[in-house]
């Protein structure tokens, strides 16, 4: 579902991703994009990679895919496939994706998830990240 959810409101704290899945805000318990074959519904901020920049306003975010979830590093390159895909759609579209950020990030909050609002994607493109392998960048 794009667009904003019935009863949730921007700045609103949920305890975990499962909360989130089943307020309908983000359903992945894991992934961080939600969407794909017909664009991106939301996605979430948790430090999951080296190359996300989040200004509050102004967000860089690394795609899907191509991470060792051991170590968290960067160990191949990323596609525009699966929610990479839904986020080139969303930019192609005119799309609006719900953003939440996790805890795990400086403009986090102290626990929780907290949604944040409706984002427009403005770009893509397909870059070197500081791992040296090529990501998705939004």
């Amino acid at each position: 579902m794009f667009g904003t959810v019935e009863g949730v409101s921007i700045g609103q704290i949920f305890e975990s991703r499962k909360a989130l899945a089943k307020a309908g805000v983000h359903t992945p318990l894991q992934a961080g994009i939600s969407g794909a074959a017909e664009g991106a519904y939301s996605i979430v901020l948790s430090g999951g990679y080296e190359d996300d920049v989040d200004d509050l306003d102004y967000i860089i975010y690394t795609g899907q895919g191509g991470r060792d979830l051991a170590t968290g590093h960067q160990v191949s390159d990323q596609e525009f496939i699966r929610g990479n895909k839904g986020l080139k759609l969303s930019c192609d579209y005119n799309l609006l994706v719900r953003v939440v950020r996790g805890y795990q990030i400086e403009c986090g909050p102290e626990s929780g998830y907290r949604y944040d609002g409706l984002y427009h994607v403005k770009k893509y493109e397909r870059v070197r990240g500081a791992s040296g392998f090529v990501i998705c960048r939004f």
